[in-house]
């Protein structure tokens, strides 16, 4: 006799789970600014607003933060975006010390879904701080090694935080 199952498993989010994890994007974000004093704090926050903004329409894929001196990657984080994030589970922010270096410069990013389309992007230009232009910036990494990561998750709604260093 054989016997065969089947199962799924339905996950759903809110805004509400968005923002929580959003949340802990920006505090990353804020300590990397600050630890680095690459950015200001409220330029920070303003990448971050972007990035809630994104996310909470279903547009963001994934986030690379990048630390360079003198055009050599220093520090690197990357936040995946899961939609399906059932086996994720919060963690707290932290973890993103990063230091202080000549001519830093802190390279931000975003990578969006096939629906972020030309139509879309015009409807949600008024509504992000940040003009946002292409590039062709490698984000492997290849120079840097894996140290770890982070799971940020409310739900379905999650990213998981990838981080690399020298």
């Amino acid at each position: 006799m054989t016997y065969s199952a089947t199962a799924s498993e339905t996950y759903s989010y809110t805004t509400a789970d968005v923002e929580a994890v959003a949340r802990r994007f920006t505090a990353d974000l804020v300590m990397i600014g600050q630890s680095s004093a690459a950015i200001t704090e409220e330029k920070a926050r303003e990448y971050a607003h972007d990035v809630e903004a994104l996310a909470k329409k279903g547009f963001l894929e994934k986030v690379d933060l990048t630390l360079l001196s003198g055009g050599v990657e220093l520090r690197a984080t990357q936040y995946m975006v899961n939609t399906a994030s059932g086996d994720l589970t919060m963690s707290r922010p932290g973890g993103v010390m990063w230091p202080r270096v000549a001519n830093a410069y802190l390279r931000i990013i975003l990578f969006w879904t096939d629906d972020y389309t030309l139509t879309q992007q015009a409807a949600m230009s008024g509504k992000l701080k940040i003009n946002w232009s292409p590039t062709s910036d490698d984000t492997n990494h290849t120079g840097l090694k894996a140290t770890g990561g982070r799971d940020y998750a409310s739900n379905a709604f999650g990213m998981q935080r990838k981080d690399f260093a020298t």
